[in-house]
């Protein structure tokens, strides 16, 4: 991060073009790729380059800006890069705009023609933050603005203001401090903000439940979307890659039990390790054979390597960080573990799944959608560790209903969960919407009345 000048502030824009147009660049005069950014750091609007960077003055797609709290590793953030990189270029544009900021997991984002901003809310304040939207959304003149999860719905009045004709919001998960969709304040501001909302979509029932049940919306405004998993990029078979992980976790007698995610409170990787010490522990003979991956990084992880010292099992771990070939260290697993204590639509379930896992995870939010229990994996309630070791050590002490439980779950991956499925329905969602004519004139009273809700 470059330092801030004084009464300045610094709105970053990155695109992934593969033809050196530009790169990242803070608050200047000059182009950080296809925008350009003014003295006042405010977005103006500039031409799109094609891949062979020839400037285009107009295009004729529409344009879709994505708001999301931040662009890091993590399964919605996944989910939002698969969808860019895979739905049809010919048909629809795409920008980020960042309410914090962005880290280099938006290097993933594989289109020629889509920018990344960064916007700093933690450093700006909620009004500055409201006011850079604004001038963002005048700017890039999208057709559809289209918010994420709480942080996102500062992003509704704006783009009403800025005259944007349609909103779209969607619900990805929970929070930690609201694990069951319960407090007040969520569900108010979620209520408010709804009549900026054109359409809403949920990734699982269970949310679509909760936008229905507890925050008031007519089931008509609301279009419930698996995500979906990649089953050609995720899929079993020998890992032929020679990526680097500990030599012992290759050998033939070892099981390795998984789990890949963001270290963080509502994930509960504690669990996890709390489980397989138990394991260890009460069946000492195991510490020869079974090994732990925990894949990912976040707020705790330093935390969580300590944890597996104090519990002895830091010989028999591993906990890397990030990583950048998850679908390689996938098909070195031999069970898939989520113990987060509430979950959207996993990616990461999505993704061992269709690896041939059997997958365990926590009986909580989508978990039940994805999972069934005794069929594709095995349920747990969350926090319980003790019924975790358990379930893993049937499944160490039995190869072959790992390998059954294993191959149904590819197959519910595969027929129930495409990737091709998830981007035709949002495809349509925003080809709707876009289709439709209207002016935000009629949106403003409300959207001035609102600003200040969030």
């Amino acid at each position: 991060m470059t330092a801030q000048q004084p009464n300045r502030v610094e709105q970053r824009a990155y695109c992934a073009c593969p033809s050196g147009c530009g790169g990242t660049n803070a608050a200047s005069s000059t182009p950080p790729m296809h925008g350009i950014v003014g003295s006042a750091g405010s977005v103006q609007r500039a031409g799109f380059c094609d891949v062979s960077g020839a400037k285009m003055t107009a295009d004729p797609r529409p344009l879709i800006l994505h708001v999301i709290h931040h662009l890091v590793v993590g399964g919605m953030e996944n989910g939002l890069v698969n969808l860019i990189n895979h739905m049809p270029q010919e048909r629809i544009r795409h920008a980020i705009a960042c309410i914090e900021d962005y880290s280099e997991f938006r290097q993933r984002i594989t289109r020629a023609d889509t920018e990344v901003f960064a916007l700093h809310r933690s450093r700006l304040g909620v009004w500055r933050l409201r006011r850079e939207l604004f001038q963002l959304c005048r700017r890039l003149q999208p057709q559809l603005v289209h918010s994420r999860n709480l942080s996102g719905l500062d992003a509704l009045a704006p783009a009403k203001l800025a005259g944007v004709s349609r909103c779209v919001h969607s619900e990805h998960g929970w929070d930690v401090g609201d694990l069951d969709g319960r407090r007040w304040r969520p569900a108010i501001l979620r209520r408010l903000h709804s009549p900026l909302v054109d359409r809403y979509i949920a990734v699982s029932k269970d949310l679509e439940g909760y936008l229905v049940g507890r925050v008031g919306i007519a089931p008509a405004r609301v279009n419930q979307i698996y995500n979906g998993v990649d089953t050609d990029l995720f899929a079993p078979g020998p890992d032929k890659s020679g990526v680097a992980i500990p030599p012992e976790f290759s050998q033939q007698n070892i099981v390795v039990i998984g789990t890949v995610g963001r270290i963080q409170p509502v994930k509960d990787q504690v669990t996890l390790l709390h489980a397989f010490a138990e394991l260890v522990r009460s069946q000492t003979n195991l510490r020869a054979c079974l090994r732990l991956a925990v894949i990912g990084d976040g707020p705790l992880l330093h935390d969580l390597r300590l944890l597996a010292e104090t519990l002895g099992i830091a010989p028999l771990a591993w906990l890397p960080g990030a990583i950048d070939y998850i679908p390689e260290v996938l098909r070195r697993f031999d069970v898939f573990v989520l113990p987060s204590l509430s979950e959207g639509i996993s990616n990461t379930v999505l993704e061992a799944m269709a690896s041939g896992l059997p997958v365990v995870a926590t009986a909580a939010g989508g978990n039940l959608e994805l999972v069934e229990d005794g069929y594709c994996g095995r349920l747990f309630p969350a926090g319980d560790f003790s019924t975790l070791a358990r379930l893993l050590a049937g499944y160490i002490a039995n190869p072959t209903l790992r390998r059954a439980h294993g191959a149904s779950a590819r197959r519910r991956a595969v027929e129930h969960f495409s990737l091709h499925t998830m981007i035709s329905n949002y495809e349509r969602v925003y080809l709707d919407l876009c289709g439709q004519s209207g002016e935000a004139t009629s949106f403003r009273g409300r959207a001035r009345r609102l600003a200040g809700s969030g």
